[in-house]
């Protein structure tokens, strides 16, 4: 094994029948993922996963409610419905429930990929937008939860040269987002991609390299957190922390079921949503593999059909609960991979904060106050060491074969390709260029295909054995982490 971790011992029987002294105490080993953290330092934990991923849970809402025309009571039910479907959704993969969780560091929220189709919708359908897009986010999520089982086994056509050129790509794909933040976040907002943004972001960048390096034991782990308390600090002077803004939220909020109207369902929009929810499995499985990767517990079959349950589950709960659909969240496996704190404990009590931000919309407005600059410095290494565990990944697949080499530079290509030039696939039908403009997807996708193409199909597959190893990616044996000293 790749890890080692304090034990705990079998309870022994009372007698052996042979004069009745006592068997001997067998260590049974606990797992990383497993291990129950003191409390400070799993709430430090917690907290450290909910300052990362909250601007990217928040976003969404904000951007549809914006596109809309919502009032400010009623952006603060849209958020609040995300960060409740959140954090429920966090704590069904981490804790689980009847086959229903990947018992796994996993953080759940609202994917990016619903913004496009559901912008195209309310161009269409105007304050009608909301009632439609949840009716089709109900069946989604349903449908999510029904394919899970068929999903996942899938996995097989994961070996490591297609995980690891997956979990590149989401790296890879995450770094704009970190340039995003690092400029303000906001593109027509005044100051974006001002020096004092772009200090601001290299203040925290810098700080969280220094602490550290300098920084041992548990402090040196929440690197991140600590870094994004100097840059938050460092952003007062400059008048980015409005604390003023807490004065507006109302202090306790339940969301309301259908608090928009009752669901309407349209044939379209629901093929659109559908799409996106394949687009959403998809990159839960690769995250799913990566993450198992990281935390050195090769995710099989039902780990990956348990987290494909969880995402069903909570879509279909937030079109309930005027929310949007869920999937994986890559900047927190970055965080597990750099400061590898791997308890899932840690990342459930996350979920708490979660759900609790929701329901009181004053707490979620604290962690708000990080500015989206400082965020953006964290997200250099967050996202980064993301890239860094696919490029770990890719290191046990054998590119001398050529075949291989050829299945990672045609997929980082067309991954790349809507990353670098956006407009790339702006020709393609409206529904291939749903799917094809992630480019996790359309990485995952080829990668896939070619992986089928040269190691499974006519003369190839038969003489790929020796070059291409047929277990999927989480049977590998693990390495170390990525933020482990073997790795770095």
């Amino acid at each position: 094994m790749g890890w080692k971790l304090p034990t705990r011992s079998k309870e022994a029987p009372q007698g052996d029948g042979t004069g009745g002294k006592e068997a001997p105490v067998h260590p049974v080993p606990v797992h990383p993922v497993d291990e129950v953290l003191p409390p400070g330092r799993l709430l430090a934990g917690a907290l450290q996963h909910v300052a990362t991923m909250y601007a990217g849970v928040a976003a969404p809402p904000l951007i549809i409610g914006g596109a809309l025309g919502l009032t400010a009571a009623e952006m603060t039910t849209l958020l609040g419905a995300s960060l409740l479907v959140a954090g429920l959704a966090t704590l069904l993969q981490t804790i689980g429930f009847m086959g229903v969780g990947s018992r796994l560091p996993f953080v759940n929220g609202v994917t990016f990929a619903v913004v496009s189709p559901i912008l195209a919708v309310v161009a269409s359908k105007g304050d009608a937008t909301l009632p439609v897009v949840f009716g089709s986010t109900i069946i989604a999520g349903v449908f999510c939860f029904v394919l899970a089982p068929v999903f996942c086994r899938l996995v097989r056509f994961f070996p490591p040269v297609v995980s690891g050129t997956v979990i590149t790509l989401i790296g890879v794909s995450l770094l704009p987002v970190a340039a995003n933040w690092a400029q303000g976040g906001d593109s027509h907002a005044p100051g974006y991609g001002s020096g004092e943004n772009l200090a601001l972001a290299g203040i925290t960048l810098a700080s969280i390299l220094v602490l550290h390096q300098l920084l041992t034991g548990f402090l040196q782990r929440i690197a991140i957190l600590l870094g994004l308390l100097v840059g938050t600090l460092a952003a007062i002077p400059f008048g980015k922390v409005d604390g003023d803004a807490l004065a507006d939220l109302p202090l306790f909020e339940v969301p309301q079921p259908f608090a928009f109207g009752a669901p309407e369902f349209d044939a379209a929009v629901i093929v659109s949503m559908l799409v996106v929810m394949i687009v959403c499995m998809t990159e839960s499985t690769a995250d799913i593999i990566a993450l198992g990767e990281v935390v050195e517990k090769p995710a099989d079959d039902r780990t990956i059909a348990g987290g494909l349950r969880a995402d069903g589950f909570a879509t279909a709960f937030a079109g309930v609960f005027n929310g949007f659909a869920c999937t994986a969240f890559a900047q927190n496996i970055g965080l597990v991979a750099l400061t590898r704190i791997r308890s899932r404990f840690v990342v459930a009590a996350c979920g708490g904060f979660l759900v609790l931000m929701g329901l009181m919309p004053v707490v979620g407005g604290l962690v708000a106050l990080v500015p989206q600059p400082v965020l953006g410095g964290a997200g250099v290494v967050l996202f980064g060491s993301v890239a860094v565990a696919g490029i770990r990944t890719l290191a046990k697949a054998d590119l001398a074969d050529g075949p291989n080499a050829l299945i990672v530079a045609v997929s980082l290509a067309f991954g790349v390709f809507p990353i670098a030039y956006p407009e790339f696939y702006a020709a393609f039908p409206d529904k291939v260029a749903m799917i094809a403009e992630s480019g996790i997807s359309a990485g995952c996708i080829v990668a896939v295909v070619l992986n089928l193409a040269f190691h499974h199909v006519g003369r190839s597959a038969r003489s790929a054995a020796d070059a291409q190893p047929e277990a999927p990616a989480s049977a590998v044996e693990p390495g170390p982490s990525v933020g482990s000293p073997a790795a770095v």
